[in-house]
Parts: structure tokens; C-alpha cells; sequence
């Protein structure tokens, strides 16, 4: 967990993207990332890679055309979407439990009009090819996406696979699932509720944010850790892909301890 500095600027660059390629832990019900040599070294002297697969497969973007017909793809929305001065909220969240509008109010930094905002539960510890990782999440509630609506920010990032919580996505008895065809058993089981009224909305929150232009990006990880509680200065750029649901992106946070730059010294507002 350490930070590349530049030598000249003593800008610090921080990882916060999981690592992308073969095996990366794949959304139940999409097909494996696959990728393959078409030419290699020891024939040809260079290699030279093909792939096929989702976007949606380790740190990526969502755009609004992901959810909203007719919306914008990823190479359609403005750069600076994708890189500005925000903020990461520590929200720890254990199985099944909501990001709530109230845990924004009371996180630890204030969230400002035009940030990026980067929400950390935990779970990209868990971060793995499991049942557990995809279907045993937290995620945001349909009041936190208004209350982030609200406050007019640019970017919400998350730090699990969905921005919404596992039994309101396709992985439970909703549109196009379930996906998990255990999962909604196992949630009344475990909690003594009825998934379908506690969950009744597809993909409520994700709706929220991208009707209202906000790019979403899921599976944060990496270090950002070392980034809990700041303000930073984000980059996540995706391709220029006008008709992209989404894209993989390296997402970066970048922080300026001496504060001579024009760039988010790293401490809590």
C-alpha cells in the first residue's frame, strides 16, 4: 500500500483500480473474460493479444445509455466527468446492508456540489470470483442515489460490483433473474424478510444517478485504503466509445501533501 510520487511535482498517485485480465471475477450470468495470443515471442519475435468479453468486468464506468435508453455512452460524456476534486467516505457495510442517505449525512467529510465521490464499505477486501463477493454485497439505497442526485455530484464510485444492493439487481428475483436462483431463499432465511418488498425496485439507485447524468464507476479496490477520508484529485478516463455502456478505466486518486499545487491536498474537509 504505498503511493507512486512523482519526483519533480511530489504529486501522489494512488491505485484504486482492481486488476483487470484472466480470471477476473466475472458478473454471474456474463460470459468469462477470454483472451488469447494470436501471434507470441517465440514464434513470431511479438505478441499481440485479442480479447472478448463484457465492460463490465473489474474497475469500470457505467454510462447513462447503460440504463437509460437513448442516454449517452461513455465516449459521449465530457472528460471532466472523469477527472476533479472529490472525496472518499470510509461507510463500512456488512452482508446485505444499505448505504442509506442518513450514512452520507453523517460520513466523516462533506461531500461538495461537483465532486467525485467514492464510497468505501469494505468489501473490496472480499473481492473474488465468489457467491459471497457478487451476492452477499451492501449497497445504496435508493435515498442515498437521490441525496447524492441532490448535492449535484459529477462521479459515485463504489467499491463492490454494483452500485445497487445484490437482491434489487438481475441477480434476484427481478428483471432478467435471478441470476443467483438461491439468493432470495437464502436472504429470507438469513434475515426473515420477504426480498421483494424490502428490494422492490430493478436497479433503483443505479436509475437515480445515470437519469441524472452521473457516471458510475464499481469495483474500486486497489489501495484505497490509503485514501480513506480525503479529498483527491480523480482520474478514471474511459475510451471514446460513443456507443459504450461502459468501460474498463484505471482509476486514480492524486493528492498533494505540500499543497503548492493546484491539486486536493488529501485532508479532510
Amino acid at each position: 500500500m504505498s503511493a507512486v510520487v512523482d519526483p519533480v511535482s511530489r504529486l501522489e498517485f494512488t491505485e484504486l483500480s482492481h486488476r483487470w485480465g484472466y480470471n477476473s471475477p466475472t458478473w454471474p450470468g456474463f460470459e468469462d473474460l477470454r483472451i488469447h495470443r494470436v501471434v507470441n515471442h517465440a514464434k513470431h519475435g511479438v505478441m499481440t493479444q485479442i480479447y472478448k468479453g463484457t465492460m463490465h468486468v473489474s474497475t469500470h464506468v457505467n454510462a447513462p445509455l447503460h440504463l437509460i435508453a437513448g442516454a449517452h455512452g461513455v465516449g459521449q460524456i465530457p472528460m471532466d466527468r472523469f477527472f476533479g476534486n472529490g472525496v472518499v467516505l470510509p461507510i463500512p457495510k456488512g452482508k446485505w446492508e444499505l448505504v442509506r442517505a442518513v450514512d452520507l449525512d453523517n460520513a466523516q467529510s462533506a461531500v461538495r456540489a461537483n465532486d467525485i465521490v467514492v464510497i468505501v464499505t469494505g468489501w473490496h477486501h472480499r473481492y473474488s470470483d465468489s457467491q459471497e463477493y457478487f451476492g452477499h454485497a451492501p449497497g445504496l439505497a435508493p435515498d442515498a442515489a437521490q441525496w447524492l442526485v441532490a448535492r449535484r455530484v459529477k462521479l459515485v464510485a463504489i467499491d463492490t460490483a454494483a452500485v445497487d444492493h445484490p437482491l434489487a439487481t438481475s441477480l434476484g428475483p427481478h428483471r432478467n433473474g435471478p441470476q443467483m436462483k438461491y439468493l432470495a431463499g437464502d436472504y429470507e432465511a438469513a434475515t426473515g424478510r420477504n426480498p421483494r418488498p424490502d428490494h422492490p425496485e430493478w436497479n433503483a439507485a443505479h436509475k437515480a444517478l445515470l437519469s441524472a447524468g452521473i457516471p458510475t464507476i464499481e469495483n474500486v479496490g486497489g489501495d484505497v485504503d490509503r485514501v480513506l477520508g480525503k479529498r483527491c484529485t480523480f482520474q478514471a478516463m474511459p475510451w471514446n466509445w460513443h456507443e459504450g455502456d461502459a468501460c474498463v478505466v484505471r482509476f486514480v486518486a492524486i493528492h498533494d501533501a505540500s499543497g503548492q499545487i493546484r491539486i486536493e491536498t488529501g485532508l479532510a474537509v
